[in-house]
């Protein structure tokens, strides 16, 4: 009869065992004091690879998608838990696993020649935020509050994801969630980390809000979004390019700072869409970025560029239109909604798709390991 360490051994889980390496999952169970503390049925390794398959296959009960994990096993006897066994088992480790294999999975992935994944030597990047339904159970609604009004609540509680996404890829550099009583931009400040001077940062109207651009500025990183129609910007210096030079200013008084300036390049642009019944629609949009050369970044490769910003949005459609089809995420508990927050942000196209060799992290070993040189990396 084959043991425990037959059936669990590397290779034995599948194709995720092949995009992360059982080692590198031991290190950080290790790492996070989450490795379980006698031999059991379900081992702490395992269960994170049940975890993150939870995440691909949405659709399908607890039982179901055990059976998936070892559907590759001819001739192995396999445990068979209960729905009741797995729930518990996936309890145990928690979310710091999930949380400390996002980080090292996470990053940049392209390479200079990568397609749609650079701009004149700057790599793109995109911030985006959308929101997903969770289950009303009064197991959550401490942290995850309801709607309504004073005589009425209403709709699913909402959990809001934040994601920054390299453009060609879409790999994910990070991710920030939790109740959508954080707006955006709090939860978008938390992916300032990943920004550096390498980097050009794309992103909707919505986070044109000048304490945030000036973080971004803070990074070293660069940025292009649209502004929002009410800002009236002053023409203060007219570009060869049509477009020109001008200050955002911060709405409120700073004690020693004053009102802070920011000068950044204004790209105005007339947008036609046309629908598939011929119906066209016209109206104009005003770019906001921090290149403010326009010979080295000249304004119509910039309006190209941003349409690049999109491709967070396809990310979201992934998640939310093909993975959940429109349903509520499956955790009643807070920790299960983390570890869930976790897995479909790591199953998002792309994302993690860094194949490292075993125990090591894009900025050094995990769990002590030794220096390697830089691991190759794959996509998904």
């Amino acid at each position: 009869m084959a043991s425990a360490h037959d059936v669990y051994a590397p290779g034995h889980l599948g194709e995720l065992t092949q995009v992360i390496d059982p080692h590198l999952v031991d290190a950080v169970l290790e790492e996070t004091g989450s490795r379980e503390r006698r031999v059991r049925l379900l081992p702490a390794r395992v269960v994170v690879y049940f975890v993150l398959a939870l995440a691909f296959f949405e659709r399908s009960s607890y039982q179901t998608v055990w059976s998936k994990l070892g559907a590759g096993l001819h001739g192995i006897a396999v445990a068979r838990p209960c729905a009741s066994s797995l729930s518990r088992a996936r309890r145990r480790p928690g979310s710091a696993p999930l949380r400390r294999l996002f980080e090292i999975l996470a990053g940049p992935v392209a390479a200079r020649a990568r397609s749609g994944s650079f701009y004149r030597g700057l790599r793109a990047v995109t911030v985006d935020g959308t929101t997903l339904s969770i289950p009303d159970e009064e197991a959550v609604t401490w942290r995850f509050p309801k709607h309504g009004g004073q005589v009425l609540e209403f709709g699913y509680l909402l959990l809001r994801l934040v994601a920054l996404v390299e453009c060609g890829t879409r790999a994910l550099l990070g991710a920030a969630f939790g109740p959508d009583t954080t707006d955006e931009l709090g939860y978008a400040r938390r992916l300032l980390s990943h920004l550096d001077a390498s980097m050009v940062l794309l992103a909707d109207a919505y986070y044109d809000a000048y304490d945030f651009l000036e973080a971004v500025t803070g990074t070293g990183a660069s940025f292009l979004l649209r502004s929002t129609r009410k800002r009236r910007p002053t023409v203060r210096h007219p570009l060869p390019d049509g477009s020109y030079l001008t200050t955002v200013c911060a709405g409120r008084y700073q004690a020693g700072r004053g009102y802070g300036r920011l000068e950044v390049r204004i790209i105005e642009a007339w947008m036609t869409i046309e629908l598939a019944d011929g119906t066209r629609r016209t109206e104009l949009w005003r770019l906001m970025t921090s290149l403010l050369d326009s010979e080295s970044y000249p304004a119509h490769e910039l309006i190209t560029l941003y349409h690049r910003r999109w491709q967070a949005e396809t990310c979201y459609f992934s998640l939310k239109s093909t993975v959940l089809d429109g349903r509520v995420l499956r955790s009643r508990t807070v920790p299960g909604l983390e570890q869930e927050g976790l897995c479909p942000a790591d199953g998002l196209p792309g994302a993690g798709a860094n194949r490292r060799r075993p125990g090591y992290g894009p900025t050094g070993p995990v769990g002590g390991a030794r220096q390697p040189d830089r691991a190759a990396q794959r996509r998904r």
